[in-house]
């Protein structure tokens, strides 16, 4: 998405890091050129002279010689940022916990040029304390789960570990499966892009990840079909949709069989999912609390209407 004139500027941001053991020993400038290659060696150079880079708190110099340990800093310049939908809806709230509805094009954490025009940025106007406990991807619309303390987030990662939380999402696939319900086990992990190294999808030394798949409507050449992820590996619905021969309509990235289409990227939109319901243990009660977010319109099914008055 292109970046728009008429965007104000953001505030900047101060990028933080430890020297690690293997960049020791290296020139600053060198570093930063070969580490943030959005930006090339003679402004790296600039910005540096210009005071805006530290090490250990102090003014660095582009050939400063990087030690291990050593706390770098650079300040990166207010910019604008690309365009997305600033709008979110708040579907619970308590002392511990507040969740999110998120919408389609919002990125949920900073990257690739977003900062401010993010979820967590937006919740931490209200919500400082707020932390997310899990993303979606930035196609993705519906629940993001934050905690508001350590031990509600100590809590709940743990219930996640333990498989306690339940997350059902839906999504608008392509063809029309054989099976009403069926399992999509197949291992994801890391695997070479030509344009980013790594990018997850389908492979036989990942992770184990599992999908229960329920067809709710067969739309022609499209279904509307429903997902429970047991685990949460990264585009985990995208891919194992894609392994079984169903990939989600419009994914740019992801093709039948699980492979990659032409050089897409995992942030580019298209796709239609949503996250719908989220059922957890409350970490301070251990009651159980479910949060639905109702899907587009697109991604509604005939079935939501049934006992709602009509849909009002």
């Amino acid at each position: 998405m292109s970046e728009t004139s008429g965007t104000p500027l953001n505030r900047g941001f101060a990028y933080e890091e430890k020297v690690a053991r293997n960049h020791a020993g290296r020139t600053l400038l060198a570093h930063l050129t070969d580490r943030y290659r959005h930006t090339d060696e003679p402004a790296w150079e600039e910005r540096i002279r210009a005071g805006l880079v530290l090490l250990d708190g102090s003014p660095a110099a582009p050939g400063d010689i990087l030690r291990p340990g050593q706390v770098l800093t650079w300040m990166r310049p207010p910019w604008r940022e690309p365009e997305a939908p600033l709008d979110w809806g708040l579907l619970y709230e308590d002392e511990d916990l507040v969740v999110a509805a998120k919408p389609s094009g919002l990125p949920t954490l900073p990257g690739a040029g977003y900062l401010e025009h993010t979820l967590l940025a937006l919740v931490r106007k209200r919500y400082p304390e707020a932390s997310p406990l899990h993303r979606l991807g930035r196609g993705t619309s519906g629940i993001v789960l934050f905690t508001r303390t350590v031990q509600a987030a100590r809590a709940l990662s743990q219930a996640w570990r333990d498989r306690t939380v339940t997350k059902v999402y839906r999504a608008l696939v392509t063809g029309t499966p054989a099976q009403d319900e069926f399992v999509v086990e197949a291992a994801i992990g890391p695997v070479a892009h030509p344009a980013l190294g790594k990018v997850h999808a389908t492979h036989p030394g990942g992770k184990p990840s599992v999908s229960r798949v329920r067809v709710l409507e067969r739309r022609g050449e499209e279904s509307l079909v429903e997902v429970t992820i047991e685990t949460g590996r990264p585009h985990q619905i995208r891919i194992h949709m894609a392994a079984c021969g169903h990939p989600l309509v419009g994914d740019p990235l992801y093709a039948p069989g699980g492979g990659f289409r032409g050089d897409a990227l995992p942030g580019d939109m298209g796709y239609h999912l949503h996250a719908l319901r989220l059922a957890l243990p409350h970490p301070r009660t251990g009651a159980l609390l479910e949060v639905t977010c109702p899907p587009p319109a697109l991604l509604g099914a005939r079935a939501d209407l049934v006992g709602s008055g009509g849909g009002n």
